[in-house]
């Protein structure tokens, strides 16, 4: 059996430099391009002690775990113990996370088993085998980007989660109670009073609206609309301008209190209008409200949660 070691060097740098990237990506640190470089090179070296009389020592667990520990101070250095820790485990991490999704998947497609004694045995014919190595090659980097935007996903769902408050907003005799997003990215105002616009799916009003004002909006254009909501009180339209879009116009109510609870909070909102929304602000249904930043940001403290 031949067995090309270049071609296995070459492989295992890349591999590590994707798991040493995959670290820092997990852990938020900024590295220099030079230290994963450094980095994969000290780690990919252990294929060269594999082949010389050092293997025994560098196979072993403790070689092992000497190994990972000095790519870990390579690639990201050491300023304090637990930093070091944190970038040992989540190298490890990233390394079975990778490698677990690796098996995996070859275990999903693996079509060349036999049955013995209960037991699936699969053949295996070492380095040397392009199909296993073809896979791998693939299916690495594969997995490493489907692992990386799983990551994404999750921190842009704790994300939101943290972004995420309860809110108590009360029309004369109505109190409605919303789940609302806070959103940076929400800087719609009324252009006359500069009054701050949250905005919330139109189904989450109906005690305000009632069934037959929820069809008038939904059937005609804000302009038609408000003329048929005139048994509303604090009805309002502003113009606003969307991404890509000319001048629209909002329908929007005017409440009397607006309350934003948050983990640590209770605030009251200064003066804002609750736009409506025909069309669902989540496609999971995670929050029916999202707020403006000033609601929060100009908010009054009336209560600190414990």
């Amino acid at each position: 059996m031949e067995i090309y070691l270049d071609v296995i060097w070459v492989l295992n740098f890349c591999f590590d430099w994707l798991l040493l990237m995959m670290t820092a990506f997990i852990l938020k640190r900024r590295v220099k391009k030079s230290r994963f470089i450094l980095g994969a090179f000290v780690a990919s070296s252990i294929v060269l002690f594999m082949f010389t009389p050092f293997s025994p020592y560098v196979l072993h667990p403790v070689g092992k775990l000497s190994f990972s520990v000095l790519i870990v101070i390579v690639t990201f250095g050491f300023k304090r113990f637990r930093f070091f820790l944190q970038n040992l485990f989540a190298f490890y991490f990233a390394t079975f996370f990778i490698g677990g999704g690796i098996i995996g998947a070859h275990s999903l497609l693996e079509t060349n088993s036999i049955m013995n004694n209960g037991v699936i045995m699969t053949s295996w014919s070492g380095f040397g085998d392009p199909v296993s190595w073809l896979f791998v090659a693939v299916g690495f980097p594969t997995i490493w980007l489907f692992s990386k935007k799983r990551f994404e996903d999750v921190e842009m769902k704790k994300l939101q989660y943290e972004e995420r408050v309860r809110l108590q907003v009360e029309f004369a005799d109505q109190t409605l109670f919303f789940t609302g997003l806070i959103d940076s990215g929400n800087q719609l105002y009324d252009p006359i009073t500069k009054t701050p616009v949250m905005i919330v799916n139109i189904e989450k009003l109906i005690n305000i609206l009632g069934e037959e004002g929820i069809s008038v909006i939904k059937e005609n254009s804000p302009l038609d609309a408000i003329e048929q909501l005139d048994h509303i009180k604090r009805v309002r339209l502003i113009p606003y301008r969307g991404v890509g879009h000319q001048h629209q116009f909002l329908i929007c109510l005017k409440p009397d209190h607006v309350q934003i609870f948050t983990k640590k909070e209770a605030l009251e909102s200064p003066s804002c209008l609750v736009g409506i929304s025909t069309s669902p602000l989540s496609v999971d249904d995670e929050f029916d409200a999202i707020v403006h930043p000033k609601m929060v940001s100009a908010g009054t403290v009336v209560q600190h949660v414990s």
